[in-house]
């Protein structure tokens, strides 16, 4: 009898905990969301004309796949602050798809989101932040041209993390980053890429 009483206690004291920490990821006031995805990097590859004459869309840069890790805090149920990081990333350009050099950016990026339905198995949400980007590390035309030194411009957003359980969670999103440089030869403005990446991820994550 002591030992079926004690199973039962036992049984409920571990459903009132998982009751409990399901209320908690519902609520999700204060919690800390951690994110690794696999992102494509696609970008637009628009330019303007080389020299301020000839044909526009001349220079590209290549597209690449990426590991990125985000860190999203929530202030409420639905509204919450997102850092997104990975590390330099390398990057071809190309002149008349000709391959002319590379160079390596740093993009991090701050958003804030809403999520729609917080704590459902599905939990579709929007953000929008800055993006910072970074160039080093030039090597174009054998050091003759290089890129401007930073782009900071907007960030758009958008995804939906699937529950799997009280902690651990499939991620996609999609989002539009304004990213511009100026292109420079011997110092000079020669052009200017508009680079405006789309990005998709997919991937999980961990809730705390």
């Amino acid at each position: 009898m002591k030992v079926t009483i004690a199973a039962i206690l036992a049984s409920l004291f571990s459903l009132c905990a998982g009751s409990a920490y399901a209320a908690d990821y519902a609520a999700g006031s204060g919690s800390l969301l951690v994110r690794a995805r696999a992102v494509h990097i696609n970008p637009a590859d628009h330019s303007d004309p080389v020299g301020g004459a000839g044909a526009s869309d001349r220079i590209a840069v290549s597209s690449k796949t990426i590991p990125e890790v985000d860190i999203s805090y929530f202030f409420t149920p639905n509204v919450a602050a997102e850092l997104v990081l990975t590390y330099p990333q390398k990057h071809t350009v190309y002149l008349d798809r000709k391959d002319i050099g590379t160079f390596r950016h740093l993009p991090p990026t701050l958003l804030a989101q809403y999520h729609f339905m917080p704590g459902q198995t599905v939990s579709p949400y929007v953000g929008a932040g800055v993006n910072w980007t970074t160039f080093s590390k030039n090597n174009l035309l054998n050091g003759g041209a290089s890129l401007e030194h930073d782009s900071i411009g907007l960030a758009l957003q958008a995804g939906a993390d699937v529950r799997l359980d009280n902690r651990w969670s499939l991620n996609f999103d999609v989002k539009k980053l304004r990213l511009r440089s100026d292109v420079l030869i011997g110092g000079a403005k020669a052009s200017r890429v508009k680079v405006d990446p789309v990005l998709f991820g997919v991937g999980v994550g961990y809730r705390f």
